[in-house]
Formats: structure tokens, sequence, C-alpha cells
């Protein structure tokens, strides 16, 4: 799944997506755990992975997306 990054606290590593489905989901500093991901900016575009579904999709891990 892809979204574009609404809102992002450094200090807590902490913030929401804009899921391309239109769907806000708010993550924290544990879906950047294990991954390359240190900094995100908002407008910026990512990679989710989730668990769940519904009203308990929930994101896992954030990556960046990279051109081939």
């Amino acid at each position: 799944m892809q979204a574009t990054v609404s809102r992002y606290d450094p200090e807590t590593a902490s913030g929401a997506v804009l899921t391309d489905t239109g769907i806000e989901l708010p993550f924290d500093v544990e879906a950047l755990a294990g991954t390359p991901v240190r900094l995100l900016r908002p407008g910026q575009r990512v990679r989710l992975t989730t668990t769940g579904s519904g009203a308990g999709l929930a994101i896992s891990e954030v990556h960046f997306i990279t051109l081939p």
C-alpha cells in the first residue's frame, strides 16, 4: 500500500499518513524500527506494510518508495 505523509513529529518518531484510498492512518516509532527510515517530511510518498483490515487496519512498517 502506498501513502503520503500527512504529519510527522521527529521527537517522537510518530505521525500519520494518508493512504491512496483516502484513509488517514497513524503510526508510531515501532513502524520505523528495523527500517532505514529515520526522518519523514509531510508530502513525502511512502510504502506501507500493514496488519489487520477495516477499522483494525494498522501500520507495521513504513518504507521509502524507491524507483528502479
